[in-house]
């Protein structure tokens, strides 16, 4: 599988069945799957979505909401259960306002599942972990 390291953004192929086996990075070592949210800007978040073979779950946030806010532990408490199935990242649509037009962002929190550089499921509103899991698992398949 094509895996973009969420450090520096290089393509990595991993065997599939190694996902789980802490896979590092061959340009900058670092681990592949961390067990926590990766922030992105527009570029990172783009070459994400179309370079790497694993489902994005991407949360587009502000520093203002209040919901947003809220939902962030329970959101870092998914991608520990989640990866490496599934890689969770942010954007911050305040610091980058292009990001959330480019993906038509109307409210926060809004979360995008992308699979083969595609969207496959688009959900707003803040929610819990189990929540999160759910809804992932429901529309990945």
């Amino acid at each position: 599988m094509n895996i973009v390291c969420p450090h520096c953004h290089k393509i990595n192929r991993v065997p599939e069945d190694k996902l789980a086996s802490d896979p590092q990075c061959g340009a900058c070592n670092q681990a592949l799957f961390t067990g926590q949210p990766v922030e992105f800007g527009l570029a990172q978040l783009q070459r994400h979505v179309q370079k790497s073979e694993v489902p994005l779950l991407v949360d587009f946030w502000a520093p203002w909401c209040g919901p947003c806010l809220q939902m962030a532990p329970s959101f870092a408490q998914a991608s520990a259960k989640l990866e490496p199935g599934v890689r969770l990242a942010k954007v911050n649509t305040e610091a980058d306002q292009q990001a959330g037009m480019v993906y038509g962002i109307r409210s926060i929190p809004t979360m995008i599942l992308f699979k083969g550089g595609q969207e496959v499921a688009r959900v707003s509103g803040a929610m819990d972990a189990q929540t999160i899991e759910n809804w992932v698992q429901q529309n990945s398949g």
